[in-house]
């Protein structure tokens, strides 16, 4: 693979303010665009997903990949997956925590789905963030309203964070 071969499979993404929406930003790959939401800076949360968000939605997203290649390569009946993750704060001195539940569709035997369930640990982006957060997988029959707990707050962390010269919505 030569440096252009290299260069050319990067994908930048970036996020910028909209002028012609009152500030609020858009993050954009490639082609695709999308509302980052959040404290706008001018006292009001803009709609779209939070930095939170995007960070599980990544989570999610590489999950139901790599089960999904890894049923295809097992030639396992798996018809459909569904990812449900959330983000949570460790109390003080523990570590943050991801919360993720599988959803696997199809006639899977209880080995095959343990097969899915581990294969799941095989995701990228779970590799990365798991050097410094927990991430706790199980089987569900649903993924939504799963976790009665207190999510993480991206405007709470905001307020908490003291950086300088900044002041937070």
């Amino acid at each position: 693979m030569t440096p252009q071969d290299k260069e050319s499979k990067l994908r930048e993404v970036f996020v910028a303010s909209d002028p012609t929406n009152h500030g609020a930003l858009v993050g954009y790959v490639g082609e695709s665009q999308f509302p980052v939401g959040g404290p706008d800076g001018a006292g009001h949360v803009s709609p779209g997903p939070n930095p939170y968000d995007l960070l599980s939605a990544s989570l999610a997203a590489c999950t139901a990949m790599s089960v999904r290649f890894q049923a295809r390569r097992q030639k396992l009946p798996l018809e459909r997956v569904e990812v449900g993750v959330s983000f949570h704060h460790g109390a003080q001195g523990e570590r943050d925590s991801f919360e993720r539940i599988l959803v696997l569709g199809g006639e899977l035997d209880a080995r095959q789905r343990a097969f899915l369930l581990e294969a799941a640990n095989l995701c990228p982006v779970g590799k990365i963030l798991g050097i410094s957060t927990d991430i706790n997988t199980r089987l569900g029959a649903t993924t939504s309203g799963h976790n009665e707990s207190p999510q993480a707050s991206y405007e709470d962390d905001l307020a908490e964070f003291q950086i300088p010269n900044i002041n937070p919505d």
